[in-house]
């Protein structure tokens, strides 16, 4: 599986985005897909993650309420709506896969796609 993230760039605080993942490649639905993001000068932090089936998903409490994964296993396709922006959102956001079983851990994770920069302005 490869993955390729889409969908950034510059919004102001209180503004809505929605970032795509597509991944190429087989089994796209076999794989949990998480979004990291990643500030300047800090370490890469889990956002959500949703499960291969999609029976539930998992967010960090910082965007709990504004940000809603999905995913569309026939179009092999991840979605992140990220409304009510605020600076602090603002991040290089990775898109990242695993077999199965959701992680909230980076490490855990062998496959990312390259990143879409997300600049929230106050």
């Amino acid at each position: 599986v490869q993955l390729q993230a889409s969908g950034g760039g510059l919004v102001q605080a209180g503004g809505s985005l929605r970032l795509t993942c597509a991944a190429s490649g087989r089994s796209f639905s076999n794989y949990a897909m998480a979004w990291f993001r990643q500030a300047p000068g800090k370490e890469r932090e889990f956002v959500v993650g949703i499960p291969w089936n999609a029976d539930y998903a998992e967010y960090a409490d910082s965007v709990k309420g504004r940000f809603t994964i999905s995913r569309d296993n026939a179009k092999n396709t991840v979605y992140l709506q990220m409304n009510s922006l605020k600076p602090e959102d603002t991040a290089v956001y990775y898109c990242a896969a695993r077999a199965r079983v959701l992680s909230r851990l980076s490490s855990f994770y062998s496959i990312w796609g390259q990143g879409t920069q997300v600049t929230v302005s106050s």
